[in-house]
């Protein structure tokens, strides 16, 4: 854990989760919506890298922490509560994945021609990595990218991953193995283009 989450945990960021957990059991709506603004942002983030429909996303968001409204007392423990609210948020976004049959629009390839049309700045090349990286994680598959997004964007290990994935470690260190190539090929041979 970096030393600037160890410090929002040790004040409290995630340390009171237990209590707000026993007050979710007895339908305290105050402590619902305060676990629902801290887990919201990284819950979008996470389902917005699987399903990429701002609306299926909040969909999705909303669904997961209605799970936790409607039924906290199937959360048993075991695991921390970001996992268990992050593998309802991965079996979630996997079926509506499965039954959105409408075209996905590319809002980030829009944004991206958006971003190439501007004028050239002092960050261009910064943002054409990044535009190069985003584009290189839209490609991979939907499991791909969220192995890739749970370790790097929300920097949780391997083990977590597997429990919210429903997989053996090994099935995310293999993904990670393959996302990895593929982003490493398709970043050597981008930027070796653009320069």
């Amino acid at each position: 854990m970096s030393g600037d989450r160890q410090a929002r945990f040790e004040q409290g960021t995630w340390s009171d989760e237990p209590a707000l957990l026993v007050r979710v059991r007895a339908h305290d709506l105050a402590a619902f919506e305060r676990l629902y603004r801290r887990y919201h942002p990284r819950l979008s983030r996470f389902v917005t890298s699987l399903v990429r429909r701002h609306g299926l996303v909040e969909e999705v968001v909303n669904d997961t922490m209605m799970v936790l409204w409607d039924k906290p007392e199937s959360f048993g423990g075991n695991s921390k509560l970001s996992t268990w609210l992050f593998a309802i948020a991965y079996r979630k976004a996997v079926k509506a994945r499965m039954r959105d049959d409408e075209p996905v629009a590319d809002e980030e390839a829009a944004e991206r021609a958006d971003d190439d049309a501007a004028p050239p700045d002092r960050d261009f090349g910064r943002q054409r990595t990044a535009a190069i990286l985003q584009g290189a994680i839209g490609e991979l598959s939907p499991d791909h990218r969220a192995v890739v997004h749970l370790t790097y964007f929300q920097e949780i290990g391997y083990r977590e991953i597997a429990d919210i994935l429903g997989c053996p470690v090994d099935t995310v260190k293999t993904r990670m193995f393959h996302a990895r190539r593929h982003l490493r090929r398709k970043l050597s041979g981008e930027l070796a283009d653009w320069i």
